[in-house]
């Protein structure tokens, strides 16, 4: 993967990525500096400054700042909720009603590291979710974060009765495959085991919206990975109806 591949925006101040699934934001605890977009960055520019993060599965969107100055003011901009987040993810089944908003804390789970549960005692919680396609098994939905909690999305879609999809904390870590989705589905001579169409957490960092420090404003999208698209096209191939995103 090169840098130059990935980038969606740029300015004196600011990178904006399209981060594919499977890569880190920041090294982790065995030191993968070169295999973290933090790393790559630094060959790349020299000096780069992390403003938020996004969990190793989730692809999409992602803003690094460039210099020192810009690092405090995006930092700020991100706590103060004066960034708008959106994210599209595949969830499973029908999410009913079509549209609401979840208002739950989250706190880490009292025994299981890495894992996060909606405790009272947790920390203040707001996603908002609309349904964009309905096709019975799954749905694709919008989620709006007005907190940046960790797992906040996949803690809420649980709650919702949803999780998202192949999601093993919090839902079911099974692929999926063509053959759930396509009724008349049958493997080629040659192929021996099915291919799963998405084999990652369903989850793509979608939009930002931002006004940068000369007073622009920013919306800025990352276009839906490609696995996460391979579902939906074949959902809807299959769903007996062709539909359209309304966004």
């Amino acid at each position: 993967m090169r840098i130059n591949d990935i980038i969606i925006k740029e300015t004196p101040d600011f990178v904006v990525l399209n981060k594919p699934a499977g890569t880190l934001t920041i090294p982790d605890r065995h030191d993968n500096q070169l295999s973290s977009l933090q790393g790559m960055l630094k060959k790349h520019y020299g000096e780069i400054f992390t403003v938020h993060r996004l969990d190793k599965d989730t692809s999409g969107i992602i803003l690094f700042a460039k210099n020192e100055v810009s690092h405090k003011y995006y930092s700020q901009l991100f706590e103060t909720r004066n960034v708008e987040k959106y994210y599209q993810g595949l969830v499973n089944g029908q999410l009913t009603p079509a549209t609401g908003s979840v208002e739950q804390a989250i706190m880490e789970h009292p025994v299981q590291k890495g894992k996060m549960v909606i405790n009272s005692k947790g920390k203040a919680s707001h996603t908002d979710y609309e349904v964009l396609e309905s096709f019975g098994l799954y749905s694709l939905v919008k989620f709006h974060l007005h907190t940046g909690r960790t797992h906040q999305i996949r803690v809420h879609a649980k709650y919702l009765g949803h999780p998202i999809a192949v999601d093993e904390l919090y839902g079911t870590e099974a692929p999926v495959f063509l053959s759930s989705i396509k009724k008349t589905y049958k493997l080629g001579k040659r192929t021996e085991e099915e291919r799963p169409l998405l084999k990652r957490l369903g989850l793509h960092a979608w939009q930002l919206q931002f006004t940068d420090q000369q007073g622009e404003k920013h919306v800025i999208e990352a276009p839906l990975a490609k696995d996460i698209q391979a579902v939906v096209t074949q959902l809807r191939k299959n769903s007996g109806r062709s539909s359209e995103l309304i966004l």
